[in-house]
């Protein structure tokens, strides 16, 4: 972390620019897969449906993919330190880019078996889209650390997040558009293909020579608990892991924005998209100021301080009755969330040695990864129970509370400077 390295240092490092590129194009198809997939359900099959039991159906949705997504990823990690990383990756894109051929053949409406499922078969899909994701999620972060050196590891975690989040605005505008405009899903699910395809050769083209530490030697069961043990025994990254854990489970109104967008806004689909994708912009201006002003010395207050703020925001957008306000609502909510996102990948490529990468990395996506699904089934949930108002307040109510029970079990996490980790 001593040398000091400009925001635009880092792409001259070949294989990192196509790392990029591939995470670019995955994260975008796999954004468009998951909105197309909400907003075709909501259209085709909830609309008629109460608000409060159409939001608890679309929660559902995430459940499906979180539960087998945590089933695996131990497996995942152990499997991502033992074998060839970018191998893993091309692998998971490929079966993933294979879902959306499924979802094609499913949207045209001609397959009996298919139809006589309903919405039901939506979760069947996602359900192996969970396992798959458990494997490239696995494997993601650790081969990045891969390709670029430790000094460069607060620029590559900056650089990742904020690609996510440009996915994350273009994915659910465009699958948002094109689902309005042509009124049928089968449009996005073709160009989800070929997304994945121009990802899976981005990440061919890298040049990488496995290290030897990944062939580990120990046994699964052994490995595996391995992986959690160093979690739970680095309190800074578990503090770190947990704070954006609960920021996500409770604040995670996304996945009832359809409903939102309909009962509340009486917004369209295609102003959904744009809705959908306020908080990857509000997250990608914030990475711009990230990669100028990076959180290192001042970590830990920064990281406390954007959770208590993205709850704040959560709270004001459940009482916003106009479009623009939501949408600026939801983007400080993603501004806010890019910080705790920097730090937290900083931190765990910082601490974690490269023959534990996977481990660590599975854990974190156990913590992280499913908690966007596992929020989305809360949400849906809470709006059932309390309404869909309500729950929203709740939940960003919960995130604030988390911040002050963290911070009183860790004091150390608020002086976190990332030079002298």
């Amino acid at each position: 972390m001593s040398a000091p390295v400009s925001a635009l240092g880092i792409f001259e490092n070949r294989s990192f620019r196509n790392f990029i590129l591939g995470r670019l194009f995955t994260t975008l198809a796999i954004q468009m897969q998951m909105t197309t997939i909400g907003l075709q359900m909501y259209y085709e099959y909830l609309q008629h449906l109460k608000a409060e039991q159409s939001a608890y159906v679309l929660g559902q949705l995430g459940l499906y993919e979180a539960i087998p997504f945590i089933i695996t990823s131990f497996l995942s990690g152990y499997l991502a330190d033992r074998f060839n990383r970018k191998h893993i990756i091309m692998l998971s894109c490929t079966a993933i880019m294979l879902c959306s051929v499924v979802l094609y053949f499913i949207s045209t409406h001609k397959i009996m078996f298919f139809e006589k499922l309903g919405y039901h078969v939506f979760f069947f899909v996602t359900i192996v889209i969970g396992i798959i994701r458990s494997f490239n999620s696995a494997s993601l972060m650790p081969f990045m650390s891969e390709l670029v050196d430790r000094n460069l590891y607060l620029a590559s975690a900056t650089w990742n997040s904020t690609v996510w989040h440009v996915s994350s605005i273009s994915g659910p505008v465009l699958g948002a558009l094109l689902y309005g405009f042509t009124k049928s899903a089968e449009t996005t699910y073709l160009v989800n293909a070929f997304l994945f395809g121009a990802g899976i050769l981005s990440f061919a083209i890298i040049k990488y020579n496995p290290s030897e530490v990944n062939h580990i030697k120990e046994g699964i069961l052994k490995s595996l608990r391995g992986g959690i043990d160093f979690v739970f025994k680095q309190k800074l990254l578990l503090s770190a892991i947990s704070l954006d854990l609960f920021a996500v489970l409770f604040g995670g109104a996304v996945a009832i924005l359809p409903v939102f967008n309909d009962k509340i806004l009486h917004a369209s689909p295609e102003q959904f998209g744009l809705l959908r994708t306020a908080p990857a912009v509000g997250a990608l201006l914030m990475g711009i100021i990230l990669t100028i002003r990076p959180p290192a010395k001042r970590a830990g207050a920064s990281l406390l301080w954007a959770v208590v703020g993205f709850g704040v925001f959560t709270i004001l957008f459940a009482l916003c009755e106009y479009y623009w306000l939501a949408f600026a609502a939801l983007l400080m909510t993603g501004a806010l969330d890019n910080i705790s996102v920097v730090v937290r990948q900083s931190v765990m490529q910082l601490v974690t040695p490269d023959h534990m990468r996977g481990r660590v990395s599975a854990v974190n996506s156990v913590f992280i990864g499913s908690s966007n699904e596992i929020g989305s089934y809360e949400s849906g949930l809470a709006a059932k129970l309390m309404g869909l108002i309500p729950s929203i307040i709740f939940g960003g109510g919960m995130t604030i509370l988390t911040v002050l029970g963290i911070n009183a079990l860790n004091p150390k996490l608020k002086k976190l400077d990332l030079t002298k980790v």
